[in-house]
């Protein structure tokens, strides 16, 4: 194993559905810095409505460790793998992940469905509103070219990430 391999880096470990807050907590208490991006919403529960602190990325704890502690960080229950290629985790750039944390306690953040090409969306706003179709690539941060088919024939346009909502 090389120095760097013994250095801490970090890692994203993948968690049980609903258990993100109590691995973080449990790798904290064991000396692993690990950062877990929370948002507000409010949630319905019969006739209450309820205010919950819920995890900006579902299913992920961010986890700041030496690769030679994964083997102690799996054994928690609720951990489920780390993140990479398999049977090797992939390790984020430090940079990237104070750009991450940087820019959520700056501003506001919720999750938004991941719109990748091969994605069935429906346009939301604008004269093609209930249109539906595939996006054929994503271009740049929030620009879409979605195929639509129109009478059997495509055209191709542009709109923003915004106005297409992902078709469940």
């Amino acid at each position: 194993m090389s120095a760097g391999e013994a250095l801490p880096r970090w890692y994203v470990v993948c968690t049980f559905a609903r258990h993100e807050k109590a691995i973080a907590d449990r790798l904290r208490s064991q000396d692993a810095e690990t950062y877990l991006p929370l948002y507000w919403a409010i949630r319905n529960w019969g006739q209450r409505r309820v205010n919950v602190e819920l995890p900006l990325f579902p299913g992920y704890v961010f986890v700041k460790t030496s690769i030679t502690r994964k083997a102690r960080i799996l054994e928690h229950p609720g951990v489920i793998r780390f993140v990479g290629l398999p049977g090797k985790a992939t390790p984020l750039a430090d940079e990237d992940m104070e750009k991450l944390r940087a820019s959520l306690s700056a501003c506001k953040a919720e999750p938004y469905p991941y719109l990748g090409a091969g994605k069935r969306v429906r346009i939301k706003a604008g004269p093609l509103c209930g249109v539906e179709g595939t996006i054929v690539r994503r271009k740049g941060a929030v620009r879409l070219v979605v195929q639509i088919d129109l009478i059997q024939r495509a055209i191709l346009l542009e709109l923003d990430a915004i106005d297409a909502q992902l078709i469940a």
